[in-house]
């Protein structure tokens, strides 16, 4: 991506056929879509990239196995499909993970329904044969995860989802988008739509949150893919009627593998009826999630004492031999789900599919949906800008090429191809000097763009710089990557969206934040009072991470 200077100049001087509000997955897959028709896009987020839902998910690229059992036939089949394609164009950030169902006497999930449930998984999600679903006896479950209570186990079923990092995914789409022309901006408010003298909106006043300028960005047609904040923008174009958001709240906590070691991912029923997920992921296991409705600040969400002591008590009732206490939670997180409200249903039972809401004014909102189709939703979206456009004489553009496009740092030969590259530039940086471990976290995470991370670390100046700064050679190389091509402003958006390290490595993050805040400040030349803002964002970030908050009623 440019940096910010670059784009908003760009903001305040052109005309865009669309103005996207919102970077999260949704919108930055929208605006990829519509970057890569032809279209001249801006998008704008007021806080950093994927900071709202797109960085606090279950982190699972998964079809919605549970949603046949409220007959969402369709939806699970379109994003069961999506799953090999959000693979298949992002490798690096998207790992297919075999998942253990386990069946229990007297449980919700019985061996015939599980059989047929599953292989009506496969079949609508277009599994390929070699993650096709098979049936375990109560031993070969064991045998796969013995940390599973075995009182009452009849066997399980054995299927593959999709592990991801829902932040870097979201990133990797945005940076493609702006390899395709897209104007995209952190840290800009849509602080008022704008509109024509017909009444139909024609753009928004942008303020840039960092330095406080304000522009009129035009935009033929605006998208709201705010996620948590459609309503409040469209209060502000006085179209809130009809159906509303309904805000749920999701919490995982996370534990360090030697404490919770667990072999194999987990999708269980809970006591309660609902269904939960314990996955490990780089030495850590995280656990996963509650459902709770929501009325507090949509930008804060946080785990409270009773979403700790209800996953708590989900953990212990799976694994009883682990007896988890809190201070055994390294950290957590929560994060907001935008449904579309539906009258007299629980939260887990609300539909999770995607709602599309068009304005008298025109503006085009989005809401609802999962993760796993961003895609297919942005095609959607896109489809009906571009008629809009075209009937206005706009055009022509061309037809979506997002299904088999890599997103950035996504070439790498598809999924046949990946394992090879990783390994090909983990030894390049470990010629560096770099420790290995150091050399494969950033070939993993960066994919084809870890040429460029790895161009940051190499050489004396690079390590006499690392060295000045109090940095790890590996943690110097990916922040500076981090500021000059990912729009990273703030220690909060490098530990949490660019490197997931707040949750999976909070110990790092306490060593080398306050390192990574003074770097920061050196090379974006802080004020004093942003340096302030940032560090105590930092540290309400790390508190919260592991002390419950008081949860607004």
């Amino acid at each position: 991506m440019e940096k910010r200077e670059a784009v908003w100049a760009a903001l305040r001087e052109g005309e865009f056929d669309l103005l996207v509000v919102g970077g999260g997955i949704t919108g930055a897959g929208i605006a990829l879509d519509a970057a890569t028709r032809g279209m001249k896009v801006a998008l704008v987020e007021m806080q950093d990239y994927a900071a709202g839902t797109s960085s606090r998910s279950t982190k699972l690229v998964h079809g919605g196995l549970r949603y046949l059992k409220q007959f969402e036939v369709r939806m699970v089949a379109e994003v069961g499909k999506e799953r090999a394609v959000v693979y298949e164009n992002g490798p690096h950030v998207t790992t297919p993970e075999w998942m253990l169902l386990p069946m229990y006497r007297g449980g919700s999930l019985g061996p015939l329904a599980t059989s047929f449930g599953l292989r009506l998984y496969d079949w609508l999600a277009g599994v390929r044969r070699s993650e096709r679903r098979s049936m375990l006896s109560a031993s070969e479950a064991l045998s796969r995860e013995p940390l599973l209570k075995g009182d009452g186990l009849l066997g399980g079923g054995y299927y593959v989802e999709y592990r991801t990092d829902d932040a870097r995914l979201t990133i990797e789409t945005l940076k493609r988008a702006a390899d395709a022309g897209a104007a995209c901006m952190n840290y800009a408010k849509a602080e008022k739509l704008l509109y024509g003298a017909d009444g139909k909106v024609c753009g928004a006043q942008v303020v840039d949150l960092r330095t406080g300028a304000s522009a009129a960005v035009s935009a033929r047609v605006v998208v709201n893919a705010t996620g948590p904040w459609v309503d409040a923008l469209r209060e502000l174009d006085g179209s809130k009627r009809g159906k509303t958001v309904r805000l749920t709240k999701g919490v995982h906590l996370v534990f360090d593998g030697g404490r919770f070691p667990l072999r194999q991912a987990v999708y269980f029923d809970t006591p309660d009826g609902r269904m939960a997920f314990a996955i490990p992921r780089d030495g850590k296991t995280y656990l996963g999630t509650t459902d709770t409705d929501y009325r507090g600040d949509p930008a804060h969400p946080a785990m409270s004492a009773a979403d700790r002591a209800y996953l708590l008590g989900v953990a212990n009732f799976l694994f009883p031999t682990l007896g988890l206490t809190e201070a055994d939670i390294e950290s957590s997180w929560a994060g907001l789900r935008p449904l579309v409200y539906q009258e007299g249903k629980a939260p887990s039972e609300v539909s999770r599919r995607d709602e599309i809401f068009e304005s008298p004014s025109g503006l085009v909102t989005i809401a609802g949906g999962k993760l796993t189709g961003y895609r297919k939703m942005a095609e959607g979206i896109v489809d009906r800008v571009a008629a809009r456009l075209s009937a206005a004489g706009a055009g022509p553009f061309g037809p979506c090429v997002t299904r088999t496009l890599p997103l950035s740092g996504g070439d790498v030969g598809g999924s046949a191809g990946w394992a090879a590259y990783a390994a090909a530039r983990t030894a390049e940086g470990e010629a560096l000097g770099l420790p290995r471990d150091a050399a494969s976290r950033i070939a993993r995470r960066y994919g084809s763009n870890a040429p460029d991370v790895l161009r940051r670390a190499a050489g004396d100046a690079a390590r006499a710089s690392a060295e000045r700064a109090g940095l790890p050679l590996d943690v110097y190389a990916t922040l500076v990557y981090a500021i000059e091509r990912e729009q990273a402003l703030t220690p909060a958006d490098y530990w949490v969206r660019r490197t997931g390290d707040l949750f999976f490595d909070i110990a790092r993050v306490r060593a080398f934040g306050e390192a990574s805040l003074a770097f920061m400040a050196r090379r974006l030349d802080y004020a004093p009072e942003e340096k302030q803002r940032a560090r105590e964002e930092l540290a309400r970030l790390l508190r919260e991470a592991t002390t419950p908050v008081e949860e607004a009623r």
